[in-house]
């Protein structure tokens, strides 16, 4: 079983084996193919990917006369090994990207697999439970009190990856900056863009306010821009910040330039002379970013979306894009919850282009919040994307998140049998406290409108899986 488990792994992360020899096998080679981040595909396929391991390891391991923690650590031992040669295999095949996060997701799957078979073999969950009860620990109100603590601190420990889910850490950095069409040049849009301003911070409300009430106040914040791009004057388009690479013409047409910017269309957009690889870098550090920009249809049913600004590589992966689908105005952003092509969650403006008026807009993203402000400053939609995970994500993310809390309940319950009061403190307190402490956290940090529903939910995954365990444990003493 351990052997097919590997093969499987082998299979699933390496084909189709076209390995190719690189060209300079260094530190600095090393480093840059690891410089990718994991989707939330990528996480689910990983953690399940690597559980028949971590089950198969822990069968193997049983015949042998180890400690518990012992296999544990051999069992992550083995997933870490497994996934870091993957990983490094992978440098050399052209359809495959490795990531540091893999290796972590691969390992929690190796530790998920050994859950899995200690929970289902009938032998060792009664051994697991014998020990914990004749533990000295249920003897000593103090250590349960401790234990009881450090299981309330788990919550501020798993909040970590969910933070983690709204970054902008997995945006890739050989993204050209595009106006007006898509890499491949098969998703033009029609119209005119005067200007582009991007900075790598989020603006304050007063700095946007003051740039609805006067365009000019922009002189007064260019510090803080990374790149700026005017775009109606008839030469070059060079970055008026000098940060970030000339705007080059790409397509057939002459250029055309009048009071309402550049025009573009099918046979005439720009991009980067090279990747932007300074911008993508800052707003991948910081997280945050600001959009100005400053455009006008030409054509009110154009769709696709129609490429208005893009940081991307073709239609299938991107770090940011603001388009046109119709009358709406869409944006995509890549985060680990979006996925590459920032698609997982739809982010849509109703009845932008009913007109080919102006719409001088600004755009900007912290902490998992997007802002759009069009034409005004009152005139704001706001995103919350996690507010918007869609529902099997979110079910995975909880259950990974309170199923544990739910095992590490049931033997508290175990532990603090004799201590009669407390027992009857803790259940209610342990099931319901944690939920409502990384809801609490995450409307703190993120803004978000906190919901019971989400709490209930927790609820459900920490109570429900101490509840079956307690059941199989009673069914199995019987």
């Amino acid at each position: 079983m351990l052997t097919i488990s590997i093969l499987a792994i082998l299979i699933a992360t390496l084909y189709p084996f076209d390995f190719y020899p690189l060209d300079n096998f260094s530190k600095q080679t090393i480093i840059a193919s690891f410089d990718n981040a994991s989707s939330f595909e990528d996480l689910v396929n990983n953690i399940l990917l690597f559980m028949p391991l971590g089950f198969s390891a822990t069968v193997c391991l049983r015949k042998i006369n180890m400690q518990r923690i012992s296999k544990l650590f051999t069992v992550i031992f083995i997933s870490a090994g497994l996934s870091v040669t993957v990983e490094i295999l992978q440098m050399f095949l052209p359809s495959r990207s490795p990531t540091p996060n893999d290796i972590v997701n691969n390992i929690i799957g190796g530790i998920v697999g050994i859950i899995c078979f200690y929970i289902l073999n009938s032998q060792s969950f009664i051994s697991i439970l014998s020990s914990v009860e004749s533990s000295s620990i249920k003897n000593s109100f103090k250590k349960i009190t401790l234990l009881f603590f450090g299981y309330i601190l788990l919550p501020f420990l798993i909040l970590i990856p969910w933070q983690r889910t709204i970054h902008l850490s997995n945006w890739n950095l050989t993204y050209p900056l595009l106006i007006g069409n898509e890499q491949t040049g098969d998703k033009p849009w029609h119209g005119y863009i005067s200007e582009v301003n991007i900075a790598d911070k989020k603006f304050s409300e007063q700095d946007i306010s003051g740039l609805f009430n006067n365009k000019n106040n922009l002189n007064n914040i260019k510090d803080s821009l990374i790149g700026s791009y005017q775009l109606t004057e008839k030469k070059g388009y060079q970055d008026q910040i000098g940060k970030l690479p000339e705007l080059l013409p790409q397509g057939q047409s002459q250029k055309i330039v009048d009071e309402k910017g550049i025009a573009l269309s099918s046979s005439y957009w720009l991009k980067t002379e090279t990747p932007a690889k300074l911008l993508n870098k800052r707003i991948r550090k910081t997280s945050q970013f600001t959009i100005i920009t400053n455009l006008s249809t030409a054509d009110t049913t154009q769709t696709g979306p129609a490429r208005i600004i893009s940081l991307s590589s073709g239609m299938l992966q991107r770090n940011f894009t603001l388009g046109q689908q119709g009358e709406n105005l869409d944006l995509r952003l890549r985060t680990p919850i979006t996925g590459e092509n920032g698609t997982d969650i739809r982010l849509s403006i109703p009845d932008i282009f009913t007109t080919t008026n102006s719409h001088y807009i600004i755009i900007t993203y912290a902490q998992g919040i997007l802002n759009v402000y069009i034409d005004k400053f009152s005139n704001l939609l706001s995103f919350n994307l996690l507010e918007l995970i869609p529902l099997e994500q979110k079910l995975f993310y909880y259950a990974l998140t309170f199923m544990p809390l739910g095992i590490c309940l049931m033997f508290l319950t175990i532990v603090s049998k004799k201590k009669v009061s407390f027992s009857r403190f803790l259940l209610p307190i342990g099931i319901f406290l944690p939920s409502l402490l990384v809801e609490s956290i995450l409307i703190i940090d993120t803004d978000k409108s906190g919901s019971w529903k989400n709490i209930l939910l927790g609820i459900f995954f920490t109570g429900g899986t101490m509840l079956i365990l307690q059941l199989r444990a009673l069914f199995l003493s019987k």
